[in-house]
């Protein structure tokens, strides 16, 4: 079982913000979405982020995952500040250290299941065969390798989610962001999904970073980091 990375010497945080804060326009009519906000997630740890609607949560992962630009504040990934860099360089921080899940999939439906799979590592570069045996390992170790020719109009939803969490594993990345990864699921399958999202943690040492307003799912986590009005009300150890 690999284990998150300890070793004397190495950076024990996988991702650290440092009073982040993000504001939305100019003057009276602007919007302060996040208001000073710090905290670290260690190498391998399984953190959700709570709160309710307006919170900041969602913003706070758009920061994390290199989607947004901090209006002030640090975002450290692996050690390195991604604050201040270039739009290209954000892009390869994005394909080559971060994996994303989102609650409505955002599978391409003109493509098939193991092409969505494939489509990080086609953005890397990486060689048509291999690229091809990457994908169809990954499809085959969440189940649905006989879905490899199909479109993923044709899945159901916890297939779809099976789907992309194999895009997310593509091209192993360090950290998974997921936002609201079962919102769209019943319970039976938001469990599954929540049990392969766990696995990355234990199997895989992924950090795994989730939103999510469901409170069970916050609680297979161990930390909840719960959010108002722009910043940490509280964390909890659960």
């Amino acid at each position: 079982m690999k284990k998150r990375n300890d070793e004397p010497g190495a950076d024990p945080n996988s991702i650290e913000v440092v009073n982040l804060v993000k504001q939305y326009g100019q003057g009276p009519e602007s919007t302060i979405a996040l208001r000073g906000v710090s905290f670290a997630v260690r190498r391998g740890e399984f953190v959700t982020i709570s709160g309710p609607s307006g919170s900041g949560k969602s913003t706070l992962l758009n920061q994390i995952g290199a989607l947004d630009r901090p209006t002030s504040g640090r975002i450290m990934i692996d050690g390195l500040d991604i604050s201040k860099l270039s739009s290209m360089d954000l892009a390869r921080i994005r394909n080559q250290k971060l994996g994303f899940v989102f609650q409505d999939f955002n599978l391409i439906p003109r493509m098939t299941t193991i092409e969505n799979v494939e489509l990080p590592l086609s953005i890397a570069g990486v060689p048509s065969k291999r690229k091809k045996e990457r994908a169809m390992l990954l499809l085959e170790h969440f189940g649905i390798a006989s879905k490899a020719k199909q479109s993923p109009n044709k899945l159901s939803g916890g297939q779809k989610q099976r789907v992309a969490v194999a895009r997310a594993l593509a091209n192993d990345p360090s950290i998974i962001l997921a936002d609201e990864p079962t919102g769209n699921l019943d319970s039976q399958n938001a469990k599954l999904t929540m049990d392969f999202l766990q696995e990355l943690c234990v199997d895989f040492g992924k950090t795994l970073v989730v939103i999510t307003h469901d409170l069970e799912v916050a609680k297979t986590a161990e930390r909840t980091i719960l959010m108002r009005d722009g910043l940490i009300e509280r964390v909890v150890e659960n």
